[in-house]
């Protein structure tokens, strides 16, 4: 399975010229936010793969024919998919932008959907991790609560945007976090999941939480 990841910026690639050859064989498109709806509606003109996506902290309108996961827990082709969006809270009255204790409030209502899908597969968010490659700026400071359910639930990739790759030519694309693999999905990056690597129907719900 291909996915094409995107966030942040528009790949000109794709949107400046004809992106059906960059596009063929992508069977999923995962959005992380801040990227502009036009450029997504564009996106479905051109491909039957569908695009998920949470908001980033500089959206204001939703995408056309594309499914918001912000806010929960979806499973497609047995891929158990959770999204989250927003940013650290760093202007008063920002419409999604959270301080550190109302998103762990927004991730602990979903742990009920977690238990009873078995899992997560893919966590899907605008924001970073504290520590994973976020900013020292306190506009891109990572959330700890998103370090308590990778440790916790070892989702196969944590997928988020927010740094973008041109602010630091250093930053790293790729990082783990134990069994985790994290993305910066700054502008496009694509994942080639083995069909054999594709999770099958949990045989059990996963124990009690204790982060909070």
């Amino acid at each position: 399975m291909k996915i094409l990841t995107l966030a942040d910026e528009p790949c000109r690639a794709l949107w400046d010229t004809d992106p059906r050859p960059r596009l063929e064989g992508v069977e999923l498109i995962l959005s992380c936010g801040d990227l502009p709806h036009e450029y997504l509606e564009y996106l479905t003109n051109f491909t039957t793969a569908p695009i998920l996506y949470v908001r980033g902290n500089h959206d204001k309108t939703d995408p056309e024919g594309c499914l918001c996961v912000d806010g929960r827990l979806v499973t497609w082709r047995g891929l158990r998919i959770l999204g989250l969006g927003g940013s650290i809270r760093y202007e008063p009255w920002a419409l999604y932008q959270y301080t550190e204790r109302q998103m762990a409030r927004r991730l602990n209502r979903l742990k009920g959907a977690v238990r009873r899908a078995g899992g997560v597969d893919i966590f899907l968010t605008h924001a970073p991790a504290y520590g994973l490659n976020d900013g020292a700026d306190p506009a891109h400071r990572g959330f700890v609560c998103f370090n308590q359910l990778l440790d916790s639930c070892a989702p196969a990739y944590f997928i988020h945007g927010h740094v973008h790759m041109s602010y630091n030519p250093m930053q790293p694309r790729l990082c783990t976090r134990g069994a985790t693999t994290v993305i910066t999905a700054s502008e496009r990056y694509l994942i080639e999941i083995p069909d054999s690597a594709l999770p099958q129907p949990p045989a059990r719900r996963l124990p009690g939480w204790t982060w909070f």
